[in-house]
């Protein structure tokens, strides 16, 4: 199995598009936007790091500096012990805009495959053009996408929303008024098992806000392996 650490390294590489340095650009998506000043990825091995391209190398120096200093989390579910210490670093350099902090799951060996979803590929994309219209202009970048479908539309659906040739990260909506039927947790499940048929891993992250988006999770039995902080 994947180590933690590893599994952190793939996310980072499906979140954002790196430069030579290694440092990040932008969102690793088909309408990328501008990456997060500092990213932080956490473990219980460890921590990782990553550092916009624009950055100062004297801050870059004072942010690694305290990251170094960072301690090794036993509760992912707590922020950074130098959370604040980052965001004066960075508010000295420029305002901060926002915040976000989640956790990261990997799936469990055994995924169940729920009946009644399909792959919606590019020569289906009107299935999800009336609730998705995003994912139906932009359908061939985001495979694997499995749906629900009620009544010739899709009403939930789960897509990858950063690819790699080594991961997928999973992006997940139900239409509002078909929530509660188990309906997300179904398309992630056959998601992830599509995933793993190309020969990747799927990836699952949320923020910790999103209490929705952590039931999925739980009903799918995934298991926590490091949590994301981006300060822009």
């Amino acid at each position: 199995m994947m180590s933690d650490l590893a599994l952190m390294e793939l996310q980072i590489a499906a979140l954002f598009c790196h430069d030579a340095a290694g440092r990040i650009l932008t969102t690793n998506e088909p309408d990328p936007t501008r990456a997060p000043r500092l990213f932080v990825g956490r473990t219980s091995a460890g921590n990782l790091w990553r550092f916009r391209e624009d950055l100062p190398s004297d801050l870059v120096r004072e942010l690694e500096a305290l990251l170094a200093r960072e301690p090794v989390a036993t509760d992912l579910r707590q922020p950074l012990v130098s959370f604040a210490a980052l965001h004066e670093a960075l508010s000295a350099h420029a305002p901060v805009v926002s915040t976000w902090q989640g956790p990261a799951w990997r799936f469990p060996d055994a995924i169940a495959r729920p009946p009644d979803v399909i792959a919606i590929r590019p020569p289906e994309r009107e299935l999800v053009r009336e609730h998705y219209p995003f994912l139906a202009s932009q359908l061939e970048h985001l495979q694997p996408c499995l749906a629900v479908v009620r009544d010739g539309t899709a009403v939930s659906v789960c897509f990858s929303s950063r690819n790699t040739v080594a991961a997928a990260e999973a992006g997940v909506d139900t239409v509002e008024a078909f929530r509660g039927r188990g309906y997300a947790t179904a398309v992630t499940a056959v998601w992830a098992l599509a995933v793993r048929e190309s020969g990747r891993i799927p990836l699952y992250s949320t923020d910790w806000d999103n209490l929705a988006s952590q039931r999925v999770a739980r009903r799918l039995g995934l298991v926590l392996y490091g949590a994301d902080c981006s300060i822009i």
